[in-house]
């Protein structure tokens, strides 16, 4: 476990250069995230393993790209009921927005789904089904969009390489067709971390470990409001988690 300052390819690979080369040679397998910063550190301190790309990052790229068709249909809407209330002042009218079957109106309706399209339909609370289903009915290609992330999260439960890999480039080819910009914008990431992706499926190794470390010490540094003195802070930092 290292605690390095920064994130320049330079220190951490000095970091990790104390560590002689000989025992480094004997790692097989480093997983990281989609920073080239850490694939040239992992490639020049690791020569003999192997590069995975963490799943968790992958699949963070293409539910983010869900979230961003749910924020443009949320600016449309708060935009035309801006719009709306300008009308309403114009005719001397008090604006009444549409109320919606579960108490919500349009705006809140995409505000509060941002949590439900992050889940699989099988963890929703029935609440969070019937506001499903009303998100659905209203903005189809949210519900599209919805369905070909759950289609990308589903490739990852397949355990053979070649199976995984026809089914990312049929994913490849739906997503032309869908043509959502953010979309294609995910494809062309993973395009190009394609064969670290890939190797994900020779041994399902995660950093899930790691990833979970580091939110434990980001939760610790927010519950202090920030950290002033360093030193004391990797002292305590030290004693509550080595």
């Amino acid at each position: 476990m290292a605690c390095v300052k920064g994130i320049k390819s330079e220190s951490i690979i000095k970091a990790i250069e104390r560590i002689p080369l000989e025992q480094r040679k004997q790692v097989k397998e480093v997983t990281l995230d989609m920073a080239n910063n850490m694939n040239l550190t992992a490639k020049i301190c690791f020569p003999n393993a192997k590069i995975v790309t963490d799943r968790f990052h992958v699949v963070k790229l293409v539910t983010e790209a869900l979230q961003h068709v749910r924020v443009q249909y949320r600016w449309k809407t708060i935009e035309e009921e801006n719009k709306a209330i300008e009308i309403a002042k114009k005719e001397s009218k008090k604006y009444k927005p549409i109320i919606l079957s579960n108490g919500d109106t349009k705006k809140q309706l995409l505000a509060r789904s941002r949590y439900i399209i992050a889940k699989k339909p099988n963890d929703w609370t029935p609440n969070q089904k019937q506001r499903a289903e009303l998100l659905f009915n209203l903005y189809p290609n949210i519900e599209q969009a919805y369905k070909h992330t759950l289609e990308f999260r589903s490739i990852y439960e397949e355990k053979c390489k070649i199976k995984a890999k026809e089914r990312f480039e049929n994913w490849f080819e739906d997503t032309q067709q869908l043509k959502f910009k953010n979309f294609n914008t995910a494809m062309n990431s993973i395009k190009h971390h394609f064969n670290n992706i890939l190797n994900f499926f020779d041994n399902r190794s995660t950093n899930a470990n790691a990833e979970s470390f580091n939110s434990k010490i980001k939760l610790f540094r927010a519950n202090l409001r920030g950290v002033r003195d360093v030193p004391f802070f990797l002292f305590r930092m030290e004693k509550l988690f080595a």
